[in-house]
């Protein structure tokens, strides 16, 4: 059973890495924490290293379409090792249900960001719709 959650999870992730350009860490984590009864740590030791063949793979089709920016890419990479030692230091060192607690803070605050850049792109459209309704509504005939 464990073996075919976790293919059905790994298809999912990838499905929306490739879609919404996420490692599949946000889906990762949590499902291995509450379904597959690893700890918090294990889950995000365990969700690094599955996002390293998803990640390639994206990356791979999307510099076909010439979406990749190779210079971001690796100023964003590099940093993010020394962030990642630092991180993996942090996490070690607090309790378990601490560490779980800023994993649901991140996403909550993630998921707010999202909300909040969603409602601004519907008014905005919804301005953008009452100008040319009133710009077409002045002109002459």
């Amino acid at each position: 059973m464990e073996v075919v959650l976790l293919l059905v999870l790994g298809f999912a992730a990838g499905v929306l890495a490739g879609l919404f350009g996420v490692g599949g860490g946000i889906l990762f984590v949590p499902t291995l924490v509450l379904v597959a009864s690893l700890s918090q740590l294990e889950a995000e030791a365990t969700s690094l290293l599955a996002i390293i063949p998803t990640v390639l793979a994206g990356a791979w089709q999307q510099q076909r379409y010439g979406n990749v920016r190779w210079r971001a890419a690796l100023v964003l990479g590099l940093s993010a090792i020394a962030g990642v030692e630092a991180g993996v230091r942090v996490a070690e060192a607090l309790p378990e249900d601490v560490l779980r607690r800023l994993f649901a803070v991140l996403m909550i605050a993630v998921a707010a960001q999202l909300l909040w850049r969603a409602r601004s792109a519907v008014r905005s459209e919804r301005d953008e719709e009452r100008r040319r309704e009133a710009d077409h509504g002045h002109r002459d005939p």
